[in-house]
């Protein structure tokens, strides 16, 4: 299937959207996006306009131009050649409901429907789906046009081979799919997040942490180590030569009073006055536009590093049409 896929329809074109539709011209493939909202069109082409030097810097595959955008008023008009659909619309399941029912009925039954919902349950949102078995969950991890991760799972009605078909198509187009193997609030790489925050929160709350000491210690200890290597990875390497299952001997007790000992903080005006205020402080005078061209070409050296690295990269990813 992902050799087969051309064309692909990017519905809503929002941070989310434009993100995705700027990825998928990159990969030389031809887009028809839509978005019902007035100037989303002109958004969008700025959008992949500013996306597009830091994708040039990465890459670009054979063909790959933001001319082979095509914008849409009706839903139905962008859908009606796509390969496959990728959806970026607002995280309500009332509205996701009704355009995957819309959507369903737009395009033949063999097409991937896939959501980028960070939350929501595909079993809900395929429910009024005449086709339901080809409705999926493929989460990006934003900026999408930067970050390999996807996301893929299914819904109670939702067959393995659609999802086999969704796994197939991200990685061919160079993102880094991973199996939700089953269905779960915030899926997983949200999940593992929020409990990083959570504890956060908890310490500036209680006084332990400033905003900034606490992503000093984040960017300048533990993330430059994950940014390579996940979790487990990382605990089977401070293991020495007995790995994981040394460190677990050893630590499994520590580790697991420390997780007794964590906080569960409520998310009180004060508390989010206290955070806003300290990540103000922290900012100082520098914009927050600046530190985001900072990261994303920072990032860009980071992947290029994986990639280039033997055990720590990734495999070229195939781009032969």
């Amino acid at each position: 299937m992902a050799h087969t896929v051309k064309r692909v329809a990017v519905v809503a074109t929002g941070t989310i959207g434009a993100s995705w539709a700027a990825y998928f011209l990159a990969r030389g493939l031809d887009v028809d996006a839509t978005d019902p909202s007035p100037g989303a069109e002109q958004r969008l082409r700025d959008a992949i306009a500013a996306h597009w030097v830091a994708l040039a810097q990465q890459g670009l595959a054979p063909g790959a131009s933001p001319q082979r955008l095509r914008f849409h008023t009706r839903l139905e008009d962008a859908l009606a050649q796509a390969d496959f659909v990728q959806e970026n619309g607002p995280e309500r399941l009332d509205f996701k409901v009704d355009l995957f029912r819309r959507m369903d009925a737009a395009t033949p039954a063999h097409v991937v429907l896939a959501s980028s919902s960070s939350g929501l349950a595909v079993t809900d949102m395929q429910k009024d789906c005449a086709h339901p078995e080809r409705v999926v969950l493929g989460h990006p991890f934003n900026p999408p046009h930067m970050i390999p991760l996807v996301e893929v799972g299914g819904g109670e009605r939702t067959t393995p081979q659609a999802g086999a078909d969704a796994m197939a198509f991200y990685a061919h187009i160079g993102k880094r799919p991973i199996q939700v193997r089953r269905e779960i609030k915030g899926h997983i790489a949200n999940r593992l997040q929020a409990a990083l925050w959570r504890e956060a929160f908890h310490l500036v709350d209680q006084g332990v942490a400033t905003v900034e000491d606490i992503d000093t210690a984040i960017s300048q200890g533990p993330g430059l180590r994950w940014a390579l290597m996940g979790p487990f990875m990382n605990l089977h390497l401070s293991g020495g030569d007995g790995g994981i299952a040394h460190l677990l001997a050893h630590l499994g007790g520590p580790i697991e009073s420390w997780w007794q000992d964590l906080g569960a903080p409520s998310m009180t005006e004060a508390l989010q006055r206290r955070v806003a205020e300290g990540v103000a402080q922290a900012l100082g005078d520098r914009q927050a536009s600046d530190l985001a061209r900072a990261r994303d070409a920072l990032l860009i050296e980071l992947l290029r590093a994986k990639q280039a690295s033997g055990l720590l990269g990734q495999p070229d990813p195939d781009l032969d049409a």
